[in-house]
């Protein structure tokens, strides 16, 4: 054979390699990832749950993806979004107690690396879209300073829904103020009032899809304001709901067939752009529902701001072509802090650069169906622990009945007042005062009809077999005493590595008064 005629054979064995290998690099290329969170969705308050709510995208995504029945998040808005975006313990950053108000002067630390900062690491174009909530007293603590390359949204907790101001009382000035809090990139924008936030967020997410260089991976964080308080939706969403006669419940209703919606229009402008065939999308809940805005966990106990399976069992799905065991039911301990190692992984980046991290790399459970690699989850621990909102059918939250069970455990290396639990397998034990625990009657329904709402005095030591008992009705501690003791040492365990609670008084420098905007007023 000539030289020319070897060189010609060589190139068809090159070609008839790469061609034979094409779909392994079609496969190898870096997904894109789209994570959906919404804003206190309550268990029960999905279709697939049984709720008289409909949400036929969310049941459509997630029965052709992985649905989480065991995923955990955190009872509160700060703590979960902090999570997510550290992969650590909120015990490890000071953070343990309630939410970032809109004074206080502090954010996630500032040392912390967050996902979007690792995404961008591993190549991709990172954007955000809607409700920040991790400080923002200072501009180093806006999301275009912790690895986003765009952000469109609000920095605060709450606002309104049309005109995107937040009102916010300053006791060291005695006055209450309400400003507008909508940004684009770090600039405050007035050019959207009137225009219905879960359509707004939507709309810019579908915005960002389209303009997307397919020659990058992208990475896109939607944290939705839908369906936090206050109730406020168009009328046509709630139209359909006139069956429903507790009117909270009802703008409650028509506000999650708004979210929706918003994320059956972001899946479909994903297969718009044919970026679906390579993308994961993930949709949570930040917390449990709050049954005082219309939210439902039932039958689980308690609700948002309880340490009870009703504020932190939490709805959450994977839909992707990329999964390799779609339309299952996934029953594996996950928890919100699990999302950084499992997408940076899945993005093919490190955590090399990140402090030690209490999450894991999920994808093989989410996937496969492996089992999970985590065996416990600390829920919180918080000594300065008070629930803000008055629970139903208890004079004093206060007041913990002592019995033989519990005294056993007085002298326990873990202070028993403290607001705390840890989950361990089946097991999860509960100390101090948890939160709401009461059992809120399916909606529609009166306690008759949807199990006894009746509560037993608490006690400072409470153990469930989560497994068995998901609704937390068969407190065991005094059948399982080596049970208890483990968790407590474990409590113990975690309490000597946690940082002192942060949690500043407000600041009066944070007085929107003079830009008409709540945003950074720190210098340094």
């Amino acid at each position: 054979m000539t030289e020319d005629g070897k060189s010609q054979a060589a190139l068809w064995i090159l070609t008839a390699a790469f061609i034979a290998n094409f779909p392994a690099v079609v496969a190898a290329k870096s997904p894109n990832v789209v994570f959906i969170l919404a804003d206190d969705f309550g268990w029960y308050d999905v279709g697939y749950h049984s709720s008289e709510i409909r949400t036929p995208n969310l049941d459509r995504l997630s029965a052709k993806g992985v649905r989480l029945e065991n995923y955990y998040v955190q009872p509160l808005c700060t703590p979960s979004r902090n999570q997510l975006m550290t992969g650590r313990y909120q015990i490890h950053m000071g953070m343990q107690h309630q939410i970032i108000w809109p004074c206080q002067p502090y954010c996630v630390p500032l040392d912390e690396k967050l996902l979007p900062q690792l995404m961008k690491e591993a190549g991709y174009d990172t954007h955000m879209v809607g409700k920040w909530h991790l400080g923002m007293y200072k501009k180093d603590c806006l999301p275009t300073r912790r690895g986003f390359d765009t952000y469109f949204g609000y920095l605060t907790g709450s606002e309104d829904y049309f005109t995107h101001h937040r009102c916010y009382n300053i006791p060291q000035l005695n006055l209450t103020r309400c400003a507008l809090d909508l940004r684009d990139g770090e600039e405050a924008v007035t050019a959207y009032k009137g225009i219905y936030s879960t359509e707004l967020f939507s709309q810019r997410a579908i915005s960002i899809i389209r303009k997307h260089n397919s020659s990058k991976p992208l990475f896109l964080y939607v944290a939705l304001q839908a369906v936090h308080a206050p109730l406020q939706v168009p009328e046509r969403y709630v139209a359909p709901y006139s069956f429903i006669k507790d009117n909270h419940r009802r703008l409650y209703a028509g506000m999650v067939s708004a979210m929706d919606e918003a994320v059956g229009n972001i899946s479909l402008a994903l297969r718009q752009e044919g970026l679906w065939d390579n993308t994961v999308l993930v949709f949570s809940t930040d917390n449990g529902g709050q049954t005082l805005s219309g939210g439902s966990n039932w039958p689980l106990r308690g609700r948002k701001w309880s340490l009870w399976e009703g504020g932190v069992r939490g709805v959450g799905f994977v839909a992707s072509p990329l999964l390799k065991k779609p339309g299952t039911v996934n029953r594996e301990l996950i928890h919100v802090s699990d999302w950084l190692p499992t997408l940076v992984g899945l993005a093919g980046g490190s955590t090399n650069g990140t402090k030690s991290l209490d999450g894991f790399n999920m994808w093989n459970t989410i996937s496969k169906g492996f089992a999970s690699p985590r065996l416990e989850l600390l829920h919180n621990i918080d000594a300065l622990y008070n629930d803000i909102a008055p629970c139903p059918g208890r004079q004093s939250r206060l007041t913990l009945a002592r019995g033989v069970s519990a005294d056993s455990w007085a002298s326990s290396s873990f202070n028993t007042s403290i607001h705390a639990a840890i989950r361990a397998s089946n097991w999860k034990l509960l100390t101090g005062y948890p939160g709401c625990d009461v059992w809120f009657p399916r909606p529609g329904h009166n306690s008759s009809t949807s199990g006894s709402s009746k509560v037993d005095p608490l006690k400072p030591v409470m153990l469930f077999d989560v497994e068995k008992d998901p609704e937390e009705r068969n407190e065991v501690s005094a059948k399982f005493p080596n049970v208890v003791d483990y968790l407590l040492n474990r409590l113990q365990h975690h309490q000597k590595r946690a940082l002192p609670i942060n949690f500043p008084d407000n600041d009066p420098r944070c007085d929107p008064g003079p830009t008409g905007a709540w945003g950074p007023w720190a210098l340094d």
